[in-house]
């Protein structure tokens, strides 16, 4: 019997609120693969052969400018999915796809979540509604980007990353952070250490513990509500 918390496909709240009938469709073509944190699993341009469904942990989809530069746009974690789209068509990725939190997933072919939308209308409704998710997503974090301080959005982020952890402790390092952020790392060593001083979080060697969440969620922008409230 599939149950949730079992290591398998029902650890996804997507696929858990799936009809029997349309979870038994899918079953036989889905695995489970734990991915390490800071695996690329898609660059930008490549087309997905494969669709992921978290159980834990977080993914990370940046922008990535022609200079190299990246910055993320949406994060994945156990109620979503990426790569859905291309259970519609052959589907290329509009960003760099990357492990943020360690994590397990259950992964399907694209060419068999194809022939699973072409033959049952609420697997395709599922692929197209949490398409709509993602893109909601992106507005809501480019506008975080452009208008709030990274004070505010480093709250945000941490929130976001806790409640994908299940975690009151994340363990991230400055130039990952720097980078999800879109700054320099001085200025992401600039806000943990005030943070820090002011008894909020701790953070050493790669690990930051929140020690006062509602501290926490008070320094954060309006952001964090909005996109747990899409999820």
């Amino acid at each position: 019997m599939l149950s949730p918390n079992s290591g398998g496909p029902l650890d996804n709240k997507l696929l858990s609120t799936l009809p029997r009938s349309e979870l038994e469709m899918l079953l036989p073509n889905l695995s489970t693969r734990n991915l390490p944190q800071g695996q690329v699993l898609l660059e930008s341009g490549e087309e997905f052969d494969q669709v992921y469904f978290p159980h834990s942990g977080m993914l990370s989809l940046l922008v990535v400018m022609q200079d190299a530069k990246a910055i993320e746009t949406s994060t994945v974690g156990r109620e979503g999915v990426v790569g859905a789209m291309a259970g519609i068509g052959l589907y290329k990725s509009s960003a760099r796809v990357v492990v943020q939190l360690p994590m397990t997933c259950t992964l399907i072919a694209a060419s068999q979540l194809r022939k699973a939308v072409a033959a049952n209308e609420v697997i395709r409704k599922l692929c197209i509604d949490y398409n709509e998710v993602l893109l909601m997503q992106s507005r809501v974090t480019a506008g975080c980007n452009a208008l709030h301080p990274i004070d505010q959005r480093f709250c945000r982020w941490l929130l976001q990353s806790s409640d994908r952890a299940a975690s009151d402790t994340v363990e991230l390092t400055q130039e990952f952070l720097s980078e999800m952020l879109g700054v320099r790392r001085t200025s992401v060593t600039e806000v943990a250490s005030n943070l820090q001083k002011a008894g909020i979080i701790t953070y050493a060697r790669g690990t930051i513990k929140i020690l006062d969440r509602k501290k926490v969620e008070d320094l954060s922008c309006e952001c964090f509500q909005r996109l747990s409230s899409a999820n």
